[in-house]
């Protein structure tokens, strides 16, 4: 061992027996292996391989002078022990001391997303509101959320963008540990939200899982929508095969009008649906139809074409506000 202290970091958002070779290899050859507590997540590990853990008390003056004595290996606990390396670090600015940090393991990407659904469920079993909430309740607050992240990118606030999108997450596991506590076919949890997601994009993407060849992003698209068709279909069959699968199935009518009608028109259209089915009788609410046609026709999108046209409007009676007030 090169140091007379090694610091075995690990990461808590991994398996604790899950460490690296090298890691394992200075456990074994180490001469000391010390804990501060005999709850340490590696202590079974450590003893199943044959290493010998020393339970002391997480002191920085007995952990140098133990280190001095015979090489050590001291297993930092989950937290990392920070103001215990601190003090060490301390100590060995008045006396030096070979001191290494060894990682053992290291977090994936997306490994932050367990501290997320960890803090949801502390939050649900202890929070009074949380305790409260329902898929009902939730709803406004997610659709809140997701204009706010639509907010930031029409603003081009991107450095906003990360805590709004992490605002949205945050819905996303609301949702999923409510469910969670049901039972029966309509239960999930988030483990199961990330799978369906997962499996859909693996589906829906052939030409990078599978042995489809496209010729570009528009043939992407086709496919998307051809492989989507069939999702319907199946559904339909395995509904009791009643209803016919519509192009217009899973088109949420809840959602803004200018952006309804544009989804409405979009899917009908790739159906070859004549125009003459458009709705007459409501002369103001033929002429918004057709002014979301026409958008659809120049490629803009309606709602972001109205929502810009209402931030300028925003902004000039704002100014308008002030001259007035300066006056």
């Amino acid at each position: 061992m090169g140091a007379e202290l090694t610091l075995l970091a690990t990461t808590h958002r991994v398996a604790p027996g899950l460490l690296t070779w090298k890691a394992w290899e200075t456990l074994r050859a180490a001469s000391r292996v010390l804990a501060g507590s005999a709850d340490h997540p590696l202590l079974p590990y450590a003893r199943d391989a044959g290493v010998t853990v020393e339970v002391i008390e997480p002191e920085a003056r007995a952990l140098v002078d133990a280190a001095r004595a015979a090489p050590v290996v001291w297993l930092a606990a989950p937290d990392g022990d920070e103001a215990l390396m601190r003090r060490i670090g301390e100590i060995a600015v008045a006396e030096p001391l070979g001191i290494e940090v060894l990682h053992g393991s290291y977090d994936l990407p997306g490994a932050r997303l367990l501290d997320l659904v960890s803090v949801m469920d502390t939050l649900r079993r202890e929070c009074p509101w949380d305790r409260e909430q329902t898929h009902a309740s939730l709803v406004r607050y997610l659709l809140e959320e997701a204009y706010e992240v639509a907010e930031t990118v029409e603003e081009g606030d991107y450095g906003a963008l990360r805590e709004e999108l992490g605002d949205v997450l945050m819905q996303v596991a609301f949702h999923a540990v409510v469910a969670s506590e049901r039972t029966g076919e309509t239960a999930f949890t988030i483990d199961d939200v990330a799978a369906g997601i997962v499996d859909k994009l693996v589906r829906r993407h052939p030409h990078v899982f599978a042995d489809v060849t496209v010729s570009g992003a528009d043939e992407v698209n086709a496919n998307w929508e051809e492989i989507k068709a069939a999702e319907r279909a199946a559904k339909a069959e395995a509904g009791g095969g009643e209803a016919v699968p519509s192009a217009l199935d899973g088109v949420p009518m809840g959602q803004p009008a200018l952006s309804l009608a544009a989804q409405l028109q979009r899917r009908a259209g790739r159906e070859g649906a004549p125009d003459d089915l458009a709705p007459a009788g409501n002369a103001v609410g033929e002429r918004l139809f057709a002014l979301v046609k026409e958008a659809r026709e120049q490629g803009l999108d309606p709602e972001a074409e109205l929502r810009a046209i209402s931030r300028v409007f925003r902004d000039r009676v704002q100014s308008w506000e002030r001259e007035q007030n300066a006056g």
